[in-house]
């Protein structure tokens, strides 16, 4: 385990949550989790490596749809319980759904939701669900 890793503070079940940013315009386009692996294994490959939480497998972010992550930049927070990963999104979509970031729905203070983001890409296409 690398001298970094030790210093992250995974939480209870070993992960840690990933602010994932596009490294050029600064939009936000998703959160995810790694463990001290997936971590490892983004800093060596470069490529965002993420443990998916619900299939208890890793994941490399585009496996399947060729949206992958080329990680430019990584930063921690304070805490050190946090990371951020600056990337380049290849295939401008970074969202499962289509969109470009998984935040394309704003709501507003009075609990309307509106869709703000163009979708890219149609999921069914892709993923056949």
């Amino acid at each position: 385990m690398l001298e970094i890793t030790k210093q992250l503070k995974f939480d209870k079940d070993g992960l840690i949550p990933a602010i994932v940013q596009d490294y050029k315009d600064g939009t936000v386009l998703m959160v995810a989790y790694m463990n001290a692996a997936s971590f490892e294994k983004t800093l060596k490959t470069k490529k965002a490596t993420y443990w998916s939480r619900s299939r208890q497998k890793f994941w490399i972010k585009g496996e399947e749809s060729g949206n992958i992550q080329k990680v430019k930049e990584i930063y921690y927070d304070c805490d050190a319980d946090c990371i951020l990963l600056k990337v380049h999104q290849v295939g401008d979509s970074a969202c499962h759904t289509g969109y470009r970031s998984c935040f394309y729905r704003k709501l507003s203070f009075t609990g309307n939701t509106r869709i703000v983001g163009k979708k890219i890409f149609d999921p069914k296409k892709i993923y056949g669900k």
